[in-house]
């Protein structure tokens, strides 16, 4: 992603220093941008060509940036654009992506059975949060994988602070009933 994005910023319209200035306060959130892209879409090409088109959103629309938390405004238009992408239905077709660790014969030093579980248990979490409503699923994701304050959020998502912690709270008690509904299953 990194490598795309910055031959993309290299081709834009800004002055050599506003150029460098974005490149300094927006390229060192591209792995943000793109997490949060992943978690909001269907599918990882999406994720892609969703963070980069918000990327290519924030560099033609640098000129207005005047604040100084470029990873909130980054995040905010991630955001933005992944929902403009899911209401224009573009989207590419889901595919399986092959797993080294999953998908082979190999064995490693590890027992098959613990592997196993992990990584059910990893599944488990991603559909959890997948089958989550996107309003629950972005204000997790903002705050449990980005690490975002609740004001940051709002700001965000454009929704008061007490929204922010009331969907959160709901959020974390659906995934907290899905995954034990996996784990007695499991029993």
């Amino acid at each position: 992603m990194r490598e795309r994005a910055h031959s993309t910023i290299a081709e834009g319209t800004l002055a050599p220093s506003e150029l460098a200035r974005f490149e300094a306060l927006v390229l060192p959130h591209l792995d943000a941008a793109y997490t949060l892209a992943r978690y909001l879409m269907d599918n990882d090409d999406d994720a892609h060509d969703v963070a980069q088109e918000a990327l290519l959103r924030a560099l033609k629309y640098f000129d207005g940036f005047r604040g100084d938390d470029a990873r909130a405004w980054v995040l905010a238009i991630v955001r933005n654009a992944c929902h403009t992408w899911q209401r224009t239905g573009r989207s590419h077709p889901v595919a399986v992506e092959f797993n080294e660790e999953l998908h082979s014969g190999a064995v490693g030093d590890e027992h098959p059975e613990a592997a196993l579980l992990r990584a059910a248990d990893r599944e488990a979490v991603r559909g959890a949060v997948a089958a989550l409503p996107l309003e629950f699923r972005e204000v997790i994701i903002l705050r449990e994988v980005q690490g975002l304050s609740y004001k940051e959020i709002g700001e965000i998502a454009e929704i008061p602070v007490g929204t922010v912690m009331s969907r959160l709270s709901r959020a974390r008690r659906r995934l907290a009933r899905a995954l034990s509904s996996v784990a007695r299953e499991r029993s």
